[in-house]
């Protein structure tokens, strides 16, 4: 039989707000455990909670980047379970009325795109951290990130291979950090997918019973994932077994998944709405104000690029890979006066393979656009070659000065002056006597060879349209 996989996901994304989405603690990683637990986060008696506005505003960005709607009326609820990291016993989240309706992401999967409906984003806080193996036969607690302001996002079900999870899991978290609501850190927890898998017999509308991967945080486990996951469902049903609803864990270290627990459906967690909070009303004139702070999105931008700037779309998915990449290359490309294919080979070669080694992100690249723009002026001008140009980058990146003063400091300047070349070419013609009958019987690499010897003999600072122009003079005569 063959069998389709069929997969939903659900992320959690922290929310890059200042404070928690109830409280004013600060949410900054990696603080002393329990320093950063007010009384609201710990649940003390009489305590209330207070909606952080900040985490409302990254909501309504989110909605409005995946064309969804914005719910003018939502409810906080409470959906109650326990578990020693919850201290109030149940968790504010959001259910029947969430503040982002449904709404869609285009991924690209190979050369194939496909939309992703996305079924709701809710508002809801993080529970704490369990911390199992930092006591000898008990487990600590830590409530710093008791109250996190997380936008959890839903998928329906459109996704059948792995492939494409990973593709709309990095496709959403690109825009979420476009846009400025995450920082998508997924090693410290702030980029989190639960993978919803079932498989179906193909052609079967009928879903299968699914279970949930949870709290994967790297792209990599993602995929070994789900395909173990698959590769297990088709197993248990080929053997005659029955697949049951449950709460899965993925072991990296194994590659396999593994059940936790059975999975609960919406009426064991008793949602029902949080007294403590009126309901969120959003007015139509907020959502235009933030809609007024939002930047030109990813896939505009890189539709713009190749329409302005004529560049290929390799080019413009790498360039608009993050905002900082897509706001470098602008900058770059408005300055100069040539191709801007020039600018995006620079910016895609030697400027990333260097961002590459140093684990950096553009925006804190040693080079700034305008100053990477002199450098490829004075190969336009034919100061220097784009051979001597790579030299000339290295020791810019290195911080020993601008173009200009690397070139005269080192020499590098090129000799175009015909004279001096004419010079260079006959003494190498004059010791090359056999490469030159090669060339006269026709043989091109015999050429190039005369044109190397030029090179090597001007230590790389003879420019190379003149030696071929006057080398091919000198041969023909």
């Amino acid at each position: 039989m063959e069998w389709e996989v069929v997969i939903g996901l659900e992320t959690h994304t922290q929310l890059q707000t200042k404070s928690k989405i109830f409280s004013g603690s600060s949410i900054a990683f990696g603080a002393e455990p329990n320093t950063q637990a007010s009384a609201v986060d710990i649940a003390l008696p009489g305590v209330l909670p207070v909606l952080n506005k900040e985490a409302v505003k990254c909501a309504i960005k989110f909605g409005l980047a995946v064309n969804a709607e914005i719910a003018p009326r939502s409810v906080f609820a409470r959906k109650n379970y326990f578990y020693p990291d919850l201290p109030k016993g149940y968790q504010i989240s959001q259910y029947e009325l969430p503040v982002v309706g449904k709404g869609s992401l285009t991924i690209q999967v190979g050369d194939a795109e496909k939309t992703i409906r996305i079924t709701r984003a809710h508002l809801e806080e993080d529970a704490g951290k369990s911390l199992h193996g930092d006591f000898h036969g008990m487990t600590g607690i830590d409530l710093n990130r008791a109250g996190t302001p997380l936008l959890e996002i839903v998928t329906e079900p459109d996704m059948r291979s792995a492939a494409e999870a990973v593709a709309y899991a990095k496709e959403l978290h690109k825009l979420v950090q476009w846009i400025g609501i995450c920082d998508g850190n997924m090693q410290e927890g702030s980029f989190r997918c639960d993978v919803n898998v079932s498989v179906r017999p193909k052609g079967s509308d009928k879903l299968g019973t699914r279970r949930e991967i949870k709290n994967l945080n790297s792209f990599k486990f993602m995929q070994q994932a789900i395909e173990y996951e698959t590769r297990w469902q088709i197993e248990m049903l080929e053997n005659g077994g029955i697949i049951h609803q449950a709460t899965v864990l993925f072991n990296p270290d194994t590659g396999e998944t593994r059940a936790m627990r059975s999975k609960e459906e919406a009426n064991d967690y008793r949602y029902f709405p949080d007294p403590d909070l009126l309901p969120l009303e959003i007015t139509q004139g907020y959502i235009e104000s933030v809609k007024a702070t939002m930047p030109e999105l990813p896939q505009a931008r890189k539709a713009r690029f190749e329409r302005k700037y004529k560049l290929p779309a390799r080019d413009t998915s790498t360039l608009t890979a993050t905002l900082s990449m897509a706001d470098y290359f602008e900058q770059a490309a408005k300055a100069y006066k040539g191709e801007p294919k020039k600018v995006s080979n620079w910016i895609m070669g030697s400027v990333s393979e260097k961002l590459n080694e140093e684990g950096k992100d553009i925006s804190a690249a040693t080079l700034s656009p305008a100053v990477l723009v002199t450098l490829l002026g004075r190969i336009d001008d034919g100061t220097i070659s784009s051979n001597v140009a790579k030299e000339v980058f290295e020791a810019m990146w290195a911080g020993e000065g601008d173009a200009d003063t690397i070139i005269e400091k080192k020499g590098l300047k090129q000799i175009s002056d015909s004279g001096a070349i004419e010079a260079i070419i006959d003494e190498v013609l004059a010791a090359n006597a056999a490469m030159v009958a090669e060339v006269k019987a026709g043989k091109e690499k015999a050429f190039n060879g005369l044109v190397g010897q030029v090179m090597k003999a001007s230590k790389g600072k003879a420019n190379p349209a003149r030696v071929n122009e006057i080398l091919k003079k000198k041969l023909a005569g």
